[in-house]
């Protein structure tokens, strides 16, 4: 990918012919080497990876990574830098934050597209709306879920006093947005409007590194479960512990992930000590990116994320890529599964339904279970080697 000449030409995925590479700046809260944002840095990521040679992308982010208190060591700040899979990125400091800056970086060169990832940060959500308010500059925003009857009900009030300010002050006149699934559709125009274009395209997933499924020992009495989520009070941790009484077997959990809820996690973890002897619930903080498949393919036998709601889940797809059952809700796209022997997604307000589906998996044996993980792992292939999601990817920014 050119990192900053305006000249590059590229044909279409498959063809021969030439044409000028869309120049997109895309605005997103964290971007690598940060990790502890989750999902949308995920996504950015992968959407280098996948379309990167065809499209120069420009990140403006923050030099800190979520939760963190110091700067990125060895970045500097408030200046475009070259990364080494080819895009540019300003890591923007506290102090180099403004309407003017924001507005400078709009306008130093001509771009085919201003790639807005969320819906409610200050800096780059609402922001660069402000500054292209009544501007010709196609924009389009990426809700991320964050309009999904789940995330909604988080905040619910603040969030719904904003989208009604902003829609009265025209914020998302003539804006697009993306949307990653039917049910995140429906939301978009439930919150924003009918008018809106609104383009169905999906994530993109981590590029597929393991050609074989990994091999898990699954005796019966005894069950290993994993999440690797941000701490929030919308991940349903307390529900995971809830669902881990009144078990027979052993039962391990192991929790990966930074704490965003410090009050909820100090609930969670009251709770944690309450748990039976039977199991054995471990908190291993936060987990780099870029660890996350091998430690999805060690020898656990379920992703256990019962999250309110999810435009995709990134985690959840890499899961089952090594070979590992879901045990989610049913308020996410992957829906369905045990119709497909791919795990279980289950009403949030079924409590008993997890317990279980837990004690299920406790019983398996080694040749029921092996079911389970090659349903999974020959599913989640399929999903993340899907070329039309890439060329669905790659024309959002062609239009």
């Amino acid at each position: 990918m050119g990192a900053i000449g305006m000249g590059n030409d590229i044909g279409p995925i498959g063809t021969g012919a030439t044409m000028s590479k869309p120049q997109v700046i895309v605005f997103v809260d964290w971007y690598k080497p940060g990790y502890k944002g989750g999902g949308p840095v995920r996504s950015m990521m992968n959407l280098v990876d996948h379309i990167g040679d065809h499209v120069d992308l420009w990140f403006v982010t923050s030099d800190t990574d979520y939760t963190a208190d110091a700067p990125y060591p060895g970045i500097v700040p408030d200046i475009w830098t070259p990364l080494p899979s080819g895009e540019m990125v300003w890591y923007a400091s506290a102090k180099g934050r403004s309407r003017a800056n924001w507005a400078k970086l709009l306008a130093e060169r001509k771009w085919d597209a201003v790639y807005i990832n969320g819906m409610f940060s200050w800096w780059y959500s609402i922001m660069p709306l402000a500054v292209l308010r009544g501007t010709t500059q196609r924009r389009i925003v990426a809700a991320r879920g964050m309009l999904l009857p789940g995330p909604m009900g988080q905040g619910g009030l603040k969030k719904r006093t904003f989208l009604t300010l902003a829609r009265a002050a025209g914020l998302y006149r003539g804006v697009e947005f993306q949307s990653t699934s039917a049910d995140e559709t429906l939301s978009i125009q439930h919150w924003i409007g009918k008018s809106p274009p609104i383009h169905l395209v999906p994530n993109l997933p981590r590029k597929l590194e393991a050609t074989t499924r990994p091999a898990r020992t699954k005796q019966p009495g005894s069950v290993r479960l994993v999440n690797v989520v941000r701490i929030a009070t919308e991940k349903n941790i307390h529900l995971i512990i809830e669902s881990l009484h009144g078990l027979r077997g052993e039962v391990t959990f192991d929790l990966f992930g930074p704490v965003h809820h410090v009050d909820y996690w100090a609930m969670c973890q009251l709770a944690i000590a309450q748990l039976p002897p039977n199991v054995h619930f471990a908190y291993y903080g936060p987990l780099p990116s870029e660890a996350v498949p091998a430690t999805l393919a060690g020898n656990y036998h379920a992703l256990f994320m019962p999250n309110e709601g999810d435009n995709f889940g990134h985690t959840m797809l890499e899961a089952m890529c090594t070979g590992l059952p879901l045990l989610i809700s049913d308020r996410t796209p992957w829906r369905h599964l045990e119709q497909q022997h791919v795990g279980w997604d289950l009403p949030l307000n079924e409590l008993s339904a997890f317990t279980r589906t837990i004690q299920r998996l406790i019983d398996m044996d080694q040749t029921e279970f092996d079911q389970w993980s090659e349903g999974a792992f020959q599913y989640g292939r399929r999903q993340a080697e899907d070329p039309n999601a890439v060329a669905l990817n790659l024309h959002l920014f062609r239009a």
